[in-house]
């Protein structure tokens, strides 16, 4: 039980610096946004943020 429970513990250690790792060796670095409005590939694809699509529709009077 101990053991395995040392193991997760290690194994969450080691994804959590090599998630970190371009945050520690780039100056000023920093994690790239998360949001659906800040991504290149969606704002190609006109996908953007439910929130925004939801207050457009009210806008416009088309949300259901």
């Amino acid at each position: 039980m101990i053991g395995s429970l040392l193991l997760s513990m290690l194994i969450i250690a080691i994804a959590i610096a090599l998630l970190s790792v371009k945050v520690i060796v780039k100056k000023n670095g920093q994690f790239e946004s998360q949001h659906i409005h800040d991504s290149k590939a969606m704002k190609k694809r006109n996908i953007h943020c439910v929130l925004s699509q939801d207050k457009e529709a009210r806008q416009e009077n088309r949300a259901y």
